[in-house]
């Protein structure tokens, strides 16, 4: 089977064996699959990485102990976790120790004809939902996982940094789910997205708004994000980190500290929100797809996502 490789900056297509299909495991057979900025950030170094790629994904399943799985469509959390540790055993699965992450942290990623996952990370896909849509289920997932870090009072007036894949998708969230949100990016025709969604959105200029807002999120994938979310929160507010960035962030810990702000990490969701959203409509990704490339090609996909002002590249089998 052909399967992306990624190391030392360099992305490549390698032919290996297809993997078996394991004891608690689903095979399952990549229909597409997204890039994001974790993956151009594993190109660049992130973890050390080197590897198979890919946690954004539709696939088929083909093989699975549950009988009733084979056929049919599904995404997957990316967290396997050791099931027995005391993170474990609080509900923290995706903070477990010992976990491996698809894609990202000793397990092979999705960016391959076949791969594996454990049945208890799959979703199916909604019948009515599209394939492409559904591909944007993790990502979506992620953006629904501040709902359940931070509780925002109805109609809260919510900021939120960046118009990158992410960004886009935060700022969709949160406007679905009832907050006022005003989406700051350099970007006319990544912003048009989240307006057309009802996003207040402004071109980020020199000068942000300073200590506005009550909770900003950040999600500009830059170090300079972080310093202009603190700038623009209120004394007591709180900023909720959505960016990965490859290497030191520099901060200054005074206004921190002085103003009393809370600094939240937010990474991976629960899926059924996600896929709650997409199959109801209320977010628009189909927008956002800027590129389509089959899977012998990801060389090149890896390229074009890496293109300023481009938003998603998918690889399709």
């Amino acid at each position: 089977m052909i399967s992306v490789h990624i190391e030392a900056g360099r992305v490549e297509i390698r032919d290996l064996p297809q993997p078996d299909h394991l004891e608690g495991f689903a095979l399952l057979q990549l229909i597409v699959g997204g890039i994001c900025n974790t993956d151009l950030e594993l190109q660049r170094g992130y973890y050390g990485f080197a590897g198979t790629p890919g946690h954004e994904f539709v696939g088929e399943v083909v093989s699975a102990d549950t009988a009733a799985l084979v056929g049919r469509r599904v995404v997957g959390e990316i967290n396997l976790a050791c099931h027995t540790c005391s993170w474990c055993a609080h509900g923290l699965e995706r903070h477990c120790p010992n976990r491996s992450v698809l894609g990202i942290v000793r397990q092979p990623g999705a960016f391959s004809e076949f791969f594996v996952l454990p049945e208890a990370n799959l979703r199916l896909v909604p019948d009515s939902l599209s394939t492409q849509a559904a591909v944007f289920t993790e990502p979506v997932a992620a953006a629904c996982e501040i709902l359940d870090q931070v509780a925002i009072p109805a109609g809260g007036r919510v900021a939120v940094l960046g118009d990158g894949k992410l960004g886009l998708l935060i700022a969709q969230v949160l406007q679905a789910s009832g907050y006022c949100v005003h989406q700051f990016g350099r970007h006319k025709n990544k912003l048009r997205i989240a307006a057309a969604r009802g996003v207040t959105t402004e071109i980020a200029g020199e000068n942000l708004p300073e200590a506005e807002y009550e909770w900003v999120v950040e999600a500009t994938g830059s170090a300079a994000g972080l310093r202009a979310a603190v700038a623009m929160v209120q004394p007591r507010g709180t900023v909720i980190l959505k960016s990965t960035v490859h290497g030191e962030v520099p901060l200054d810990t005074a206004a921190v500290i002085v103003n009393e702000i809370t600094l939240i990490g937010s990474r991976c969701g629960r899926f059924e929100p996600a896929l709650d959203l997409l199959e109801r409509g209320v977010i628009d990704v189909e927008s956002m797809v800027s590129g389509k490339f089959p899977l012998n090609r990801a060389p090149e996909a890896f390229a074009r996502a890496a293109e300023a002002g481009v938003i998603k590249v998918l690889i399709e089998v």
